[in-house]
């Protein structure tokens, strides 16, 4: 069994409340979630309006297959345009 995690930083320029940044996570989350099949919480920064980090999990029994579940994923918090990326850091067990 192979599980890929991603930790990703995010800045959320446009939001000016707790409300506003939370409606966005949540809505990438849901994405996410429904998108690629994968486990996605927000994992700290809960409290700053405009900041996030987010935890991914995607478990296969290929490690290739892993990778591109989480490539995919990138590529769609990338396209984003409520997000910007900070910093993500990708793992293998």
């Amino acid at each position: 069994m192979i599980v890929g995690v991603l930790d990703i930083e995010l800045y959320i320029p446009n939001s000016n409340s707790l409300k506003t940044k939370r409606f966005a996570i949540k809505s990438l989350k849901d994405r996410l979630k429904y998108r690629f099949n994968i486990a996605v919480a927000e994992t700290d920064h809960t409290d700053k309006w405009q900041r996030s980090t987010l935890g991914v999990a995607a478990v296969s029994n290929d490690t290739k297959h892993v990778g591109n579940i989480l490539d995919n994923v990138m590529k769609h918090i990338y396209s984003d345009y409520r997000v910007e990326v900070i910093r993500s850091t990708r793992i293998f067990y």
